[in-house]
């Protein structure tokens, strides 16, 4: 099952970004090169994330590209291209302006010359 982009209009960009996430399978990942059960990992981290952490996400100015991205051609391949959340397999435990905790590392947006993907779901619409 696949989800289409987040409409801009939502009036919670959180409940939609979970929405989104919510919509793609955990059962099959959508990336090529992506196990299905590292992306189940990833997906439900990402789920906890919107329900513990998306609102002050969103309050900070954090993207949907910054936190669900992935390369818009090969997805969670291209590792600088991902969000803080496509990256490592374990669930976040803080955000801040510019970084997402992890139990032991961060992932930040503030990196010079950063360019971010495309929402995963945006990509598994596309067919990965």
């Amino acid at each position: 099952m696949t989800a289409g982009p987040v409409p801009s209009s939502s009036s919670d960009p959180v409940a939609g970004w979970r929405s989104a996430i919510e919509n793609l399978s955990e059962h099959a990942s959508p990336c090529r090169y992506l196990a299905p059960a590292k992306w189940a990992t990833m997906r439900a981290n990402a789920l906890a994330f919107c329900d513990q952490h998306g609102a002050e996400a969103y309050r900070l100015g954090w993207t949907a590209p910054q936190l669900f991205g992935v390369h818009p051609n090969h997805g969670t391949l291209r590792v600088d291209y991902c969000g803080a959340l496509m990256v490592g397999g374990t669930p976040a435990r803080g955000v801040e302006a510019n970084r997402v905790l992890f139990e032991q590392t961060a992932a930040y947006r503030d990196r010079q010359g950063q360019e971010w993907g495309v929402p995963i779901w945006e990509f598994a619409a596309r067919g990965g």
